[in-house]
């Protein structure tokens, strides 16, 4: 059995600082006066603890040798264990299925399980039973899904409920007005959803194909079979989310950390695959995705027919760890607004560390080593892309001669624009 590697990163030091007690005064480094770590006398707080201060050491053995044993990778996965540390931890502190609300799940910053460039992420606490009222404003974004979260080892988890806003009723201010609720109230006759009475949670994608001329959504949740106000949580309960903290935390951190290693052992390098994301897919999205490895002076040229109609579709990239790839500072994703097909019909887009000069590029950012994940969305068809690897300097040559081109100049431009657009949405 292999001896884990003892070294900490450097974030998650920061992030289970309890564990070393320095006194006030003294210097960084300084080993004079630290002090043993004593056990807490807050129930749980220790679990917890200790939880944080193997884990980055677990997520790096679920990885090929030879990659855990790059340092740059050591200090990513400690990246993505302080992610699923906030992601979570911001659960624990603000889910509560009797004064609920929307809060931030995965995304831009909290980027765990690749999370789609396009999406902004929400999710509130159920209590199961409850009944809920939901009010806003449905936007204009391509897709405002809310979906039912029912646990896994319900027998019918795997069967979500999907919700379209763009259905509901509004009034005269363009608002709507939701029951939620495990059956319809006599007499009412607004807008009513069942809801699953197993269901602890609704999560909200918010999918923007035009940055800069959609809306996205406003929307509000209360729960209304109880008198409104909050009482002051019992210690017992806030122990509670405390112990289930670790639990979730290795669930978010370890889910996916090895998703691209085991697509190269399956022998899916540079080349795609159906990838059925079982649990927690969006209705009718079809994914396809594979790993790519590329030297600086290559390219991937991945070319497909485009489905006579569809709601979306998109294509992204990922690191090794499964981190979606900076895509509001970098040229890294493309939806249908931002990446037309070329005049033939086909769609045909470039993967490269170098700009090939052509619009629909996808910038890998430093990664030479990832994933390529597509989706189509309501879509009458679900092609699989071909792709095909050649050197940068040769791009053009695959290409027809009415491809679209940029300069740089225009790259610069375009990336600008596009990280204002995308910065302007609502993600908090």
């Amino acid at each position: 059995m292999t001896t884990p590697d003892r070294r900490l990163c450097w974030p998650i030091r920061l992030a289970a600082s309890v564990l070393a007690v320095v006194p006030f005064g003294a210097r960084a480094g300084d080993t004079s006066q630290e002090q043993p770590a004593a056990k807490s006398s807050v129930p749980g707080w220790q679990e917890f603890v200790d939880d944080l201060r193997t884990l980055p050491d677990r997520m790096l053995a679920k990885l090929p040798e030879d990659v855990r044993e790059d340092p740059q990778i050591r200090q990513e996965v400690a990246r993505l264990a302080l992610e699923s540390l906030a992601t979570s931890t911001l659960e624990a502190i603000g889910a509560d299925g009797d004064a609920p609300q929307f809060l931030p799940s995965i995304g831009q910053v909290l980027n765990v399980g690749q999370p789609n460039a396009d999406t902004i992420y929400r999710s509130a606490r159920l209590t199961p039973g409850a009944s809920y009222r939901l009010r806003g404003t449905p936007g204009t974004l391509t897709l405002s899904v809310i979906a039912q979260v029912v646990p896994q080892s319900v027998p019918e988890a795997g069967v979500r409920s999907h919700l379209d806003l763009s259905t509901l009723k509004t009034d005269d201010d363009g608002r709507f007005d939701l029951l939620v609720s495990p059956t319809r109230p006599e007499g009412h006759e607004g807008d009513w959803w069942e809801l699953n009475p197993a269901a602890t949670r609704l999560m909200v994608r918010m999918v923007s194909s035009n940055w800069d001329d959609e809306v996205d959504p406003t929307i509000s949740i209360e729960r209304v079979d109880v008198p409104p106000g909050r009482a002051r949580p019992p210690a017992a309960s806030l122990e509670a989310k405390l112990r289930a903290l670790p639990h979730q935390v290795d669930y978010m951190a370890l889910m996916f950390v090895d998703h691209v290693a085991q697509l190269r052992r399956e022998g899916y390098v540079n080349r795609f695959k159906i990838f059925d994301v079982g649990f927690g897919a969006l209705a009718g999205q079809f994914y396809y995705e594979g790993a790519y490895e590329l030297a600086d002076d290559e390219a991937l040229i991945v070319e497909s027919p485009v489905p006579a109609n569809c709601d979306y579709r998109s294509l992204i990239l990922t690191n090794d760890l499964y981190e979606t790839t900076d895509w509001f500072d970098n040229h890294s994703s493309l939806n249908g607004a931002q990446a037309a097909p070329d005049a033939d019909g086909r769609l045909r887009i470039v993967v490269s560390a170098q700009d090939p000069g052509v619009k629909n590029w996808l910038d890998t950012a430093g990664y030479p080593r990832g994933a390529i994940q597509g989706r189509w969305t309501g879509c009458d068809s679900q092609p699989i892309p071909e792709v095909r690897k050649v050197k940068v300097a040769d791009v053009a040559e695959w290409l027809p001669p009415d491809t679209a081109r940029v300069t740089p100049g225009e790259r610069r431009e375009i990336i600008r624009e596009r990280r204002r657009a995308f910065l302007e949405r609502p993600h908090w």
